[in-house]
């Protein structure tokens, strides 16, 4: 697996995914981060096959996967974090990159395209949390009464609610796998599958979410002014649906597409209509790259 030097020294990995026989074939790499804040990014796949036709670089963050532990809770965060990604644009040798990411892991893209607003050419956001970015009223709780009576989802959104901390990777993990059934719009074979993929590193978590952005990280957004599309399924009972529109009209060149039948991975559960609205943009910002 491919390293990069961080700016501290580190050695960190990353994945190469390219379902081409003949690297030429590929438009620019395109950047994706994980989400979760500390999960394996195999859980993103090739996102829907996405690597037919872009390069996808994927970084192991610090503390998951191949990459060592951060040396402290503050480089370990997402806002500290966001060097790293930095240091793997100049490790591919692209002068702007496209970036993709997914959950909690559009904590970190967005907060590389504060920082380093000059090296990008495009950022999406699938399923980003925004209630800590915007004022507009959360409708999770609505989502969620829609699904209620059904067994499995109503267990798992009363393990989301409780206030137990867990102690241990396997107790974080077990706790994930409880919940896992409130992120997909439907729970059958193939949305089971995908839950089990992606182990979760709990110090990662920890350190990934140790430090606050700037308070006007919101107005930060602003300044951006690369072209953003937010991805959001109709039946995301993680992030709700408002919130995230209102986050796309926090960016200058913003915009919001709602998935429907789709919940919080909507290129294992919708990957037609999650390319159709993906690949306009990456393809754009890639071309504009060259």
């Amino acid at each position: 697996m491919p390293k990069f030097a961080a700016v501290d020294g580190a050695l960190l990995h990353y994945e190469l995914i390219n379902s081409l026989d003949n690297d030429a074939d590929c438009l620019s790499p395109v950047i994706v981060i994980s989400g979760g804040g500390s999960r394996h990014p195999s859980y993103l796949g090739d996102l829907a096959g996405l690597s037919n036709r872009h390069l996808l670089a994927v970084p192991h963050l610090r503390g998951v996967g191949e990459s060592p532990a951060a040396n402290s809770s503050e480089s370990g965060s997402f806002w500290k974090q966001a060097q790293d990604i930095e240091s793997l644009r100049e490790h591919l040798r692209l002068e702007r990159v496209c970036i993709v990411g997914h959950s909690a892991g559009t904590r970190l893209a967005m907060a590389y395209a504060v920082q380093f607003p000059q090296r990008l050419s495009g950022l999406i956001l699938i399923g980003p949390p925004a209630g800590y970015l915007v004022d507009e009223p959360s409708d999770i709780n609505l989502l969620i009464e829609t699904r209620r009576g059904e067994p499995v989802f109503d267990a798992a959104i009363a393990a989301q609610q409780t206030n137990s901390q867990p102690s241990s990777d396997e107790e974080f993990n077990a706790r994930q796998q409880l919940v896992a059934p409130a992120g997909y719009a439907a729970w059958g074979v193939k949305e089971q599958a995908h839950a089990r993929a992606g182990y979760w590193n709990l110090a990662a978590s920890n350190a990934y979410f140790s430090i606050a952005p700037p308070e006007d990280f919101a107005a930060q957004l602003g300044r951006v002014t690369v072209p953003v599309l937010v991805v959001i399924g109709a039946r995301d009972c993680f992030t709700g649906v408002a919130p995230l529109k209102a986050l796309s009209k926090l960016f200058p060149a913003g915009k919001a597409t709602v998935i429907d039948e789709c919940g919080h991975y909507p290129w294992v559960e919708q990957p037609t209509a999650f390319r159709q609205v993906l690949d306009p943009l990456v393809d754009e910002c890639c071309i504009s790259m060259s």
